[in-house]
C-alpha cells in the first residue's frame, strides 16, 4: 500500500459486546462518514468492513466479516484503518487534510520551532507532533501553503 496515497481515517480502539464488533475512534469530520468509506488495511479486504452505528462524538461500532467474538475482535486492537486520498471528496478553496501539512516548517513568534510530523487528537483539540518530540496546539494556527508554514500560537 503506498503510504502517500492513503488517510488515516480511525483506529480500532476496543471490543464492543460479545458478538466481534468493535469501537473506532475515528479522525474523520463526521463519524458517519464512514458508511461511504472504502477502508483500506492490511488485516483485512475492504469489503468486509462494516459501519454499524455511531457511539459517541468521534467514536463509532464497525464490524468485520469473518471477526465473530469478542477475544477476536480484541486482536484486532490498534489497527488502524485508512481510505485513498482518491476515493475523498474533492476539497474547498483553502481546505486542506492534515496529511498534506505533514513536513511543512511550524514557526511561533517568527521563529521555527520544527517540522510537522504528525497530528494528534487526545479529545481537546488538534496537535501537532513536530520532528524534535515536542507537541504545539494547532488550534488558531494559521497555514501558508505558499511557503509551507504553519503559525501557532
Amino acid at each position: 500500500m503506498d503510504s502517500n496515497n492513503k488517510i488515516l481515517v480511525g483506529k480500532i480502539v476496543a471490543p464492543q459486546g460479545i458478538r466481534g464488533e468493535f469501537r473506532v475512534q475515528s479522525f474523520a469530520e463526521k463519524p458517519e462518514d464512514f458508511k461511504g468509506f472504502r477502508i483500506v488495511c492490511d488485516r483485512f479486504d475492504a469489503e468486509k468492513f462494516h459501519f454499524v452505528r455511531v457511539l459517541k462524538q468521534n467514536v463509532i461500532i464497525a464490524k468485520i466479516d469473518g471477526v465473530d467474538d469478542r477475544n477476536t475482535a480484541e486482536s484486532l486492537r490498534g489497527t488502524e484503518l485508512f481510505v485513498f486520498r482518491d476515493d475523498l471528496p474533492k476539497l474547498k478553496e483553502n481546505e486542506y487534510y492534515q496529511s498534506d501539512l505533514i513536513g511543512f516548517d511550524v514557526v511561533r513568534d517568527g521563529k521555527k520551532i520544527g517540522v510537522a510530523d504528525c497530528f494528534q487528537n487526545f479529545g481537546g483539540g488538534d496537535i501537532i507532533e513536530l520532528d524534535n518530540g515536542e507537541m504545539v496546539s494547532f488550534v488558531g494556527a494559521n497555514v501558508d501553503f505558499d511557503n509551507q508554514v504553519i503559525n501557532v500560537k
